[in-house]
């Protein structure tokens, strides 16, 4: 008998001896997890949080303003601020009360002068908006806000030549460009990027006057140096867009024309594919 209890007794240590490392492990994990769990709801602890405030915001302007960058800007109040900083995009909005905030415009017009080479325009939804051969001579980016490129329509009223003019490499995307006569875009120079829009010419009398994309580039100024054709050409190249009215789609009176066009019919819509370059000699 003494020698069953005394064996019976070794057992229990012996497990008891097994069972406390696996006991204080879990306790070091859940620890160690009670850790993890708090530093998540603190983001002062992501690594990324230790760049400064110059270094992030020159991160958030390589996300596209929609909708990396708005997303950007659902992290916390300090990426917030970032990414909606006027230093990587304006603001068009009429419905602002307050226009001394900083970025906000109430025109498209007024926008443009203010905006520096690079910026982002962020064009407000909801209604329409005046634009009158407004020149675009630096690159800048115009963007709809609007979730549909017919959320936000840019207005060309009768009596002026297009909606905008372009002098430099620039995008549009999202929008919709109405021309009540006249041209939608007018691009002189630079690389045009047009993608996901609508540029509708208003049906009238005089529709042999009306076109969606007029352009007057010219390859003269390059021929002096032809290594500098390929990286600084005059170009348009649009994508995904809806062409609406007027009496041809495209007018090219310079030295572009058209190549690589590609037609998707869908129920309601055509949507348009096409690139207008120099051609190769």
């Amino acid at each position: 008998m003494t020698q069953v209890h005394t064996t019976n007794r070794m057992r229990e240590r012996f497990s008891v001896h097994l069972r406390a490392p696996s006991f204080h492990r879990g306790m070091m994990e859940d620890g160690q997890t009670r850790k993890w769990k708090r530093y998540g709801r603190d983001t002062t602890y992501s690594p990324i949080n230790n760049l400064d405030d110059g270094c992030l915001m020159h991160i958030f302007s390589f996300l596209s303003p929609k909708p990396d960058r708005y997303n950007t800007a659902l992290v916390c109040h300090r990426w917030h601020f970032l990414a909606c900083h006027p230093r990587l995009w304006l603001r068009v909005d009429r419905s602002v009360k307050n226009l001394s905030k900083p970025g906000v415009f109430p025109s498209i017009e007024t926008a443009v002068a203010a905006a520096r080479p690079g910026d982002t325009i962020l064009i407000a939804s909801g209604g329409s908006h005046l634009a009158s051969n407004i020149q675009i001579k630096k690159p800048l980016c115009l963007i709809g806000a609007g979730e549909l490129p017919d959320d936000t329509t840019l207005v060309c009223s009768r009596g002026f030549d297009s909606a905008l003019e372009f002098s430099s490499t620039c995008k549009l995307a999202n929008l919709t460009v109405r021309a009540e006569l006249g041209c939608c875009l007018l691009h002189r120079s630079g690389r045009l990027i047009i993608d996901s829009c609508i540029l509708q010419c208003e049906s009238n009398p005089l529709d042999h006057l009306s076109y969606a994309i007029v352009s007057t580039a010219s390859a003269t100024e390059y021929e002096v140096v032809p290594s500098a054709v390929k990286s600084c050409s005059d170009s348009v190249s649009v994508s995904q867009t809806r062409i609406e009215g007027g009496a041809k789609a495209v007018l090219a009176s310079g030295a572009l024309s058209l190549q690589q066009v590609r037609v998707i019919y869908a129920r309601a819509s055509v949507f348009f594919w096409f690139d207008m370059e120099h051609q190769q000699q």
